[in-house]
């Protein structure tokens, strides 16, 4: 066999690869394809669904729920931004099930059981945080923003010609629907990521990454990201932001339980394999959960067993 023959057969696997990632990139974007020109048809009524945080604090106010558009293009530009939202929605378990078809044959079977549970546990956390950003912090900082409108004397008779007796400003909430939506995405994508706070460390602390004693010693550092983090996606409304901090600071210390689970679980796998070591020499040892899985044995033979 000539070299060349050589260099063609080891790219063939590679080329197989590349193909098939084609295909099933291919297959996911036809997907979000479909799933936006579905939602594209119904962008009215989603939007409508979009509105109900803002319409029922205008409605407590007992003013009417309306919303403008400040260019001819701006209705369009709404639904097609509504339709990729919902496109994305509608497509992602598919997309995840190609993803999933793609990266599984390269995985042995307990790398299989231990990453199947983050990816479904993902997507159903970004969700329970987008519904609470809808339904509870959406609300609250509609609430806030439009607490700064003010009202002029209405029916009131003003005389012509005396501005001593005039009316007191009026400025009145009329809203852009773009920039409404916009900023509801904001909230519902910035919630659902921070939800990902417990599946992102449980994955961290099953490969070995961070422990639990590490998160604990960390904390008020934490707490102080948390605090920032809540400045930073929440208006400046101190009620908003209190509930963002206790929510995120609840997963943090939730996190900090998974991933001691996840050690526990581990040190009780290696001690039934019998693959686990403790040496009375290394102080540290409790400290790094990573050195109860490598068995340093300094014994004049050398011979010591690892598990990795």
């Amino acid at each position: 066999m000539s070299p060349s023959d050589e260099i063609e057969d080891s790219s063939a696997p590679l080329i197989e690869h590349l193909t098939e990632l084609r295909q099933r990139l291919i297959r996911s974007v036809v997907a979000f394809i479909i799933g936006m020109v579905i939602c594209f048809t119904v962008a009215t009524p989603i939007f409508n669904f979009l509105t109900a945080p803002l319409c029922r604090v205008l409605a407590e106010r007992g003013q009417d729920c309306g919303l403008i558009f400040i260019s001819p293009q701006e209705g369009f530009f709404v639904a097609v931004k509504v339709s990729l939202l919902g496109g994305f929605i509608l497509a992602f378990p598919y997309i995840a099930a190609q993803m999933w078809r793609f990266v599984a044959p390269g995985l042995y079977k307990s790398e299989k059981g231990a990453f199947l549970p983050f990816l479904v546990a993902s997507p159903f956390m970004f969700l329970l945080g987008a519904a609470f950003a809808f339904y509870v912090v959406t609300p609250l900082a509609y609430d806030f923003f439009l607490g700064f409108q003010q009202f002029g004397n209405e029916g009131e008779a003003v005389p012509a010609g005396d501005p001593q007796n005039a009316a007191p400003l009026s400025v009145v909430f009329q809203g852009s629907a773009q920039e409404y939506l916009n900023l509801t995405i904001k909230f519902i994508v910035a919630f659902g990521l921070c939800f990902q706070l417990p599946v992102l460390l449980t994955l961290m602390g099953k490969a070995g990454l961070v422990s639990a004693e590490g998160l604990g010693q960390v904390r008020k550092y934490a707490m102080v990201g948390i605090l920032v983090l809540a400045a930073l996606v929440t208006p400046p409304d101190v009620i908003t932001q209190v509930i963002l901090f206790v929510v995120v600071y609840g997963l943090y210390e939730v996190s900090i339980w998974l991933v001691r689970r996840v050690e526990k679980d581990r040190e009780a796998r290696l001690r039934a394999e019998g693959l686990w070591f403790e040496d009375d020499d290394e102080t540290d040892l409790d400290d790094d959960p990573m050195a109860a899985e490598f068995d340093d044995d300094d014994d004049d033979d050398g011979d010591g067993d690892r598990e990795r």
